[in-house]
């Protein structure tokens, strides 16, 4: 049993470490606005990942490709709950826009 608690004490430190630098380099919401595109399809759900996927995280706005102009409108109309879901994530409250863009899902 020690072993496992001594590896998540590690872990976890590194991970403090990791944040810290980032902080230090003034990376923090860059770096959680990937962690957003990362995590999508746990964040929004199987059913809109299956249609949009997350592909970039720029200046507070959220870029999601959709394959096609009536998934886009569709999600389009969803936007305020999709933001909602996002910001319910531990990092998802720095993206401030959702942006649905013509391209290739997935």
């Amino acid at each position: 049993m020690k072993g496992r608690y001594d590896y998540h004490m590690k872990a976890d430190r590194l991970s403090g470490v990791i944040e810290a630098v980032i902080g230090s380099l003034g990376l923090t919401p860059k770096y959680h606005g990937w962690q957003v595109v990362t995590n999508w399809s746990d964040i929004v759900g199987q059913q809109v990942a299956k249609t949009a996927t997350a592909i970039r995280f720029d200046n507070e706005t959220l870029y999601v490709a959709v394959a096609d102009d009536a998934w886009r409108q569709e999600l389009v109309m969803q936007n305020d709950s999709i933001l909602d879901k996002i910001h319910q994530y531990s990092y998802g409250r720095v993206v401030k826009r959702l942006r649905f863009v013509r391209g290739e899902k997935g």
